[in-house]
């Protein structure tokens, strides 16, 4: 069940192609194009026709609260990603290789074991919802196995290089569920917050479009956005890894 080193040095394409796979899945525009069936409704638009259905919400209650329920996915990816990226900095987020430094018990790691990983999953959970629902279930089925391939492959190997240190850690902290009370000191270790946000303009520009864009319910305009925003990630990423080698800093 764990991970490779293949699978993670190239986890952002894999992720990618996830993705990709998702948006042209069976019912999507670019499915229909090709085969000439009719177009089927993104997860955003099918869900709320279903709750009114089922009469649990009003059709102009549930698409507000979808919108919400989405946006607050892409919040919590763009704040769980921003976060540890600020703790651990470019060059340990973006490295195609496992590094083990040392154990982080600051920031979100005194809560979480895996921010990041958890954030690249709400960002493909918020994201499912411009698919259609069948596109929607195969991404969140494919995305959460191979995440939970790349956290125990990267466990095994911190637990192997750090030791004990890292063990006492693993006790401490859980890996999915955050746990508020009793977690460990905090690292004398500081966030670098500039360098993070720019390492992870892709999760901020989708919790952009959904907070603010979605409310037009021009999803094409939103997924356009989205695609811009990852552009500027790539280069915010670029940007930030120049400059977490020039600064010197540890990690």
């Amino acid at each position: 069940m764990k991970g490779t080193h293949f699978e993670f040095r190239f986890r952002m394409m894999i992720n990618m192609v996830i993705i990709v796979f998702g948006f042209n899945a069976p019912g999507s525009a670019s499915w229909s194009a090709f085969t000439g069936a009719s177009r089927q409704a993104s997860l955003i638009e099918w869900l709320p026709l279903q709750l009114s259905r089922a009469n649990l919400l009003s059709f102009a209650a549930a698409v507000p609260a979808v919108i919400l329920f989405a946006a607050a996915f892409a919040g919590l990816a763009a704040l769980l990603r921003v976060w540890g990226s600020a703790w651990l900095g470019p060059s340990t987020v973006i490295n195609a290789q496992m590094k083990a430094y040392g154990v982080t018990a600051g920031g979100p790691y005194r809560y979480v074991r895996n921010p990041l990983y958890l954030g690249v999953w709400f960002m493909v959970a918020a994201l499912a919802f411009l698919m259609t629902p069948i596109g929607a279930l195969i991404t969140m089925v494919l995305i959460t196995l191979f995440q939970l391939r790349l956290i125990l492959g990267e466990e095994a190997f911190l637990a192997n290089q750090l030791g004990q240190p890292y063990q006492t850690y693993l006790r401490a902290v859980p890996r999915f569920i955050p746990r508020l009370r009793g977690a460990p000191a905090p690292t004398g270790r500081k966030p670098h917050w500039l360098r993070a946000v720019l390492t992870e303009l892709t999760p901020v520009g989708v919790f952009v479009a959904f907070a603010f864009l979605s409310w037009r319910y021009d999803y094409r305009l939103m997924g356009k956005a989205i695609l811009v925003s990852f552009g500027f990630g790539l280069l915010g990423r670029a940007f930030a890894m120049g400059s977490d080698k020039d600064s010197g800093a540890t990690k």
